[in-house]
């Protein structure tokens, strides 16, 4: 069933990655409709988690949030499905990244980077990155359900030039990589909600919830630099990325210092445009 889904899928998916970006967008408009207005696609969630982060906030503004979110939502799945189809030139034209020296310096004493990310703006793209240094670059991921559609997503990574690890053997693989004698890069979307109960709790958008300290504790096992990175949505299909060390020697750091400096970043950019957060996960179901 697995393999017939993704046989029938699979032209529709070629054909949107083809498809110039004023088509794709017109697309998202449709598609907008459809999720949005049609099919209310997780809209209970998606209003309790805006209700639940800004209690502040009028309905009328809470409305225009979750409208513009949508619209957001819809252009970010079908950007990714794009990504099949863009060049190198393309890519680069549309996620800029105007601090890479931050990065950079690492490469010439051959130091591995944790890049911590937030599912904001265009976390997808960030796999650009690996067009502008030495790094391997991985992104660590839950494997997908349907095998089919995970060798697609790894296809699509490959094509420019970046790779998933799975979340589960992410550690040994970091371990084994230390070893060797090249530079690698992990970029880790570290903001959803973890499923041990046991997890280090802090406030995030109002409210203590617990949070994923893995990348803290990684970087700390593998003296690892680790660094933040803030995407930003200039406009409709074009981004950029800057960056920001969070800690350059981690063992130096006392727990959790380094996973309270990402999410008082990540609070940052909700606070400041939160229509560009991933808010269709179920961010509070653990408090």
């Amino acid at each position: 069933m697995n393999f017939i889904i993704y046989i029938l899928s699979y032209p529709l998916i070629w054909l949107l990655s083809r498809l110039p970006f004023r088509l794709l967008y017109a697309v998202s408009d449709f598609l907008y409709f459809i999720l949005y207005t049609l099919l209310k696609y997780r809209v209970k969630v998606v209003r309790k988690n805006l209700y639940t982060a800004f209690p502040f906030k009028s309905e009328e503004e809470l409305l225009t949030i979750e409208r513009h979110f949508y619209h957001h939502f819809c252009d970010t799945l079908l950007e990714m499905v794009k990504s099949y189809g863009m060049s190198e030139k393309e890519m680069k034209k549309r996620m800029i990244f105007p601090n890479l020296e931050v990065l950079k310096k690492y490469e010439d004493q051959e130091r591995n980077i944790i890049i911590m990310c937030s599912h904001y703006a265009s976390y997808e793209w960030l796999l650009s990155l690996a067009y502008y240094l030495k790094h391997q670059s991985y992104a660590l991921y839950t494997p997908l359900s349907n095998k089919y559609f995970d060798k697609f997503l790894q296809k699509v990574r490959m094509k420019h030039h970046s790779y998933l690890l799975s979340r589960y053997t992410a550690q040994r693989e970091m371990k084994k990589h230390k070893d060797e004698h090249k530079v690698y890069s992990y970029g880790f979307a570290a903001d959803q909600v973890p499923n041990n109960q046991k997890s280090y709790r802090r406030p995030f958008l109002g409210l203590r919830v617990p949070v994923f300290t893995g990348a803290e504790r990684l970087g700390k096992a593998l003296n690892t630099v680790i660094v933040f990175a803030k995407i930003e949505k200039l406009k409709r299909g074009y981004y950029q990325t800057t960056f920001e060390v969070l800690a350059e020697n981690p063992s130096d750091y006392v727990d959790f210092q380094i996973t309270d400096a990402f999410f008082e970043r990540v609070n940052q950019q909700i606070y400041d445009r939160p229509e560009y957060y991933l808010w269709t996960h179920n961010r509070f179901k653990r408090m």
